[in-house]
Order: C-alpha cells, then structure tokens, then sequence
C-alpha cells in the first residue's frame, strides 16, 4: 500500500512474500533510515545503532554491538545480575500472595533493573530527575515534526512550541549522559557493564576505528530511553506515547521484553490451557528444584513456543522500525523510488492467514512445536525483530531474559485473574502509539 505523508511516499508491507522482497532480496536497497528532526536533536545525528542512516559509521557501529556487547559471551556474563532481580521480583510476589498483584507494574520494575544494571552499572529508577527527564523525552518521542513531511511548514513547530522543547530535552539528557559516563571514567561503583566496554573500545582503539564520546552517549541513549517509561497508577489508561525509536541495544530489549511479558502473561490467564501445559512442563523439568536456571530453558519446548506465539499475535513494534530506499529499485513490477520511507506492517504479517491458517487469531503455542518458522531473522513469516541488515542485535539478550522470567513465573505460583471481571482489570485492549503495550495493567492473583 503506497501513502504519501506530506511529500515523502511511504510503502506499507504486509505480507510474507513482500517484507521478504525488501528485507532480504533487495535489503542493501532498504537498509537506511528516513532522517527526522525530532531524532536528529535527540539523538546526536544519527549517531546511534538504531537510527543511523546505512554507511561506513552504521556498520562500525553494528560490529561493535554484535560482536563485543551482545556475544554470547556477553549475554552468559549477566547472568547473576539476571538471577538475582529474578529473585527479587518473586520475593515481592510471594509477600503479596493471595491480594490482587498489579503484575504490568512488577515486570516493568523487572526489565527496568536489569537492563538498568546491565547497561548503565547501577539502578537510576529512584533519581526524581531521572525519571522526570525520561517522561518528557517519552513524550517528545509521540510528537509529529510537520517540517519533517512538509518542508515549507517546518515553521508550525516553532510556533507549537516542539523547538524550543527539543532544545531543552537535548541539552538535559547530554548532561545526564555525561554524568553517566563520567561516573564510569572515575570509577564510580561500576564494574563490566555496557559503558565500561564502550570506553575500554575508545580509550584502546581495539576495533580498528575510534569511538568518540558522542557515539558512546548515542548509544546508551537509545539504550536508556525507556528507563521509568511508565507510571503505574490506579489511573484507567496507563500508558499511549510512544514512536520510532527503538530496535537499538538496550531500547529494543527494554520495551521488547517487558511488553512480550506483559502480554504472555495476559494471553496465559485468558488461556488456562496453555498455562497449565506450560506450567507441567517447567515443573516436570526442574522437579524438586526451588527455581528454574537459565540451563534449564534448553529442555522447555512448550515455553519457546509460548514465546514464538506471544511475538506472532502481538509483536512490541507492530510497524517495526521505518526503513528508507537508497535507490530506485523494481518491486513485485511497481517502481519504487529512492526516498520513500517503508514500513513492514509485522501484526498484519503474524496474523496472515495464508501463512498461519485459518486459526491465524487464535493463540495456540502448538502451532510452533513442529514448525520451522523462527524469528531471528530467516523467516520473513515472523518478524517481530526484522531481518537483514537492519535487524534487532539485542534478540539473544532479550528472549534468555523473557524465557527465565516467564518460566519462573509459573514454576513459583498458580495464576488466576481477580474474581471481579471488570473492564478495569481484565480488558485486553491495545494501546495506541508504534510501540504496543496493554492499555489497561494486567492485574492477577496467585494461589
């Protein structure tokens, strides 16, 4: 489907066979990103992974992610780190057994911890400014820049005022940013996190080309940009802003990871079937053991498909990141030019019913236990982390997280919706912005 927002074209893919055209056989084609003023300003240029338009700079960039924070190594070495928040967020459970548990609330805190620990040394969720900083730049993340589509308009955001706050924004986050950094460079309490590597590459030069401190900044930018994203109050509606900004190292596994939790969980509860076979199944492997280790996973086919499944019904960027055409190129006999902005439409993908069949709706985890389609990036069929050159590097680190949690979930407790089935608590609906969440906070009961 061909729009035009302004004066850009923006293709919208969604099907299999067509994401497949543009993100394998023509990926170098589509393997940039469309520039915005509102990520230029925030985002150091472009200098992040995520963001950065397809060149030397982005490859360098992705190398340095791929091979030195997300091996296999690396994603191995944060284990405790994993284990121990883990431990912490079924003890929280267990003081709260038998009351009504607000379960959106506790695996954000999750996500946000480990990630937090992991990236930046240390939790930042407490710092008042912090979290203030995170809101307004939330916030300016769901504005829409009119001069970005419509050059000749480009004054309404002064005049709306969009400016004026990205200034502000801008300048706010690089002083948190330097402070980061600069608490790592003294040595402040850290040990082998995200930063200390990026500064270890830039003061040892050991990747062939230098990394100066504005790329490290971009790069935990993106990384923190959901820290305290959300406010979990009693409120009906919690939580509707959000934007492109996403598949970098640490966003990409932050709001991937939570929001793949959040609706397992839901999708689970509305399913009791499925939560008492996957439920059987964790207890029957790690029988007579107080919790599941990551070393168990391999062994637990059902929760993998639990996980392919959630992805397939409700992938965290439903759009998934735009792309741009460098070149004009020839796709499926339409002429494509260069310049035009390309969004892969993965909810529709994930529900195709040539694809998935005539049950594509329905959440049935079976359908993944004899099937070849994966989501790391070969199978245009499920694509919640896109493919080619573009993809997610973070996916290892996210799913080990999204399995460990999920598992011990339901090897811990028995869950159960509260017995009061009011819109408040039960309602499934999404929530609107590119990044999908629940509209309403999963509320649950364990037993």
């Amino acid at each position: 489907m061909l729009l035009h927002f302004g004066s850009v074209p923006v293709l919208v893919v969604s099907s299999a066979d067509a994401a497949k055209d543009v993100l394998k056989t023509h990926d170098r084609v589509f393997a940039s990103r469309p520039r915005s003023k509102i990520f230029d300003k925030i985002f150091y240029n472009g200098r992040d992974v995520a963001l950065a338009p397809y060149g030397e700079y982005w490859r360098q960039m992705k190398s340095v992610c791929v091979l030195h924070l997300f091996s296999n190594k690396m994603v191995r070495s944060f284990r405790d780190v994993r284990q121990e928040e883990i431990s912490l967020m079924i003890e929280k459970i267990r003081i709260s057994s038998s009351l009504r548990i607000n379960l959106s609330e506790i695996l954000v805190n999750l996500t946000n911890n480990v990630i937090c620990r992991v990236a930046l040394g240390r939790k930042y969720g407490g710092k008042t400014d912090f979290k203030d900083l995170m809101k307004r730049l939330t916030r300016l993340l769901g504005e829409f820049s009119v001069g970005s589509y419509v050059s000749w308009l480009a004054w309404i955001d002064w005049i709306r005022g969009l400016d004026g706050q990205l200034i502000k924004i801008s300048n706010d986050l690089d002083e948190f940013l330097e402070r980061v950094v600069q608490d790592h460079v003294d040595g402040d309490g850290h040990k082998n996190d995200f930063v200390d590597f990026l500064l270890t590459i830039e003061r040892e030069k050991s990747v062939g080309f230098e990394i100066d401190r504005l790329s490290i900044k971009a790069i935990i930018l993106v990384k923190g940009r959901y820290e305290n994203k959300f406010k979990f109050t009693d409120e009906l509606v919690y939580n509707h802003s959000s934007c492109f900004g996403f598949q970098d190292v640490f966003v990409g596994d932050m709001d991937t990871t939570y929001t793949l939790l959040e609706w397992a969980m839901t999708e689970l509860l509305c399913h009791h079937e499925c939560l008492d076979r996957l439920q059987e199944e964790v207890r029957m492997v790690c029988k007579d053991k107080s919790g599941v280790s990551e070393d168990d996973l391999q062994d637990m086919k059902y929760l993998k498909a639990v996980i392919k499944e959630t992805l397939r019904l409700h992938p965290p960027l439903p759009l998934m990141v735009p792309h741009e055409s460098t070149h004009d190129v020839k796709l499926r006999d339409y002429h494509i030019p260069a310049g035009t902005h390309v969004m892969i439409n993965a909810w529709a993908i994930g529900r195709e019913a040539a694809t998935w069949g005539p049950d594509a709706e329905e959440f049935r985890p079976e359908r993944h236990l004899n099937s070849y389609v994966d989501y790391r990036g070969q199978d245009t069929e499920l694509v919640p982390f896109g493919a080619g050159r573009r993809i997610c590097p973070a996916i290892s680190f996210a799913v080990v997280l999204d399995e460990v949690v999920l598992a011990n979930l339901v090897h811990q407790f028995d869950w159960t919706l509260p017995e009061e089935s009011t819109e408040y608590q039960t309602d499934v609906a999404e929530s609107t912005g590119m990044a999908v969440h629940r509209m309403f906070p999963l509320f649950a009961m364990t037993t």
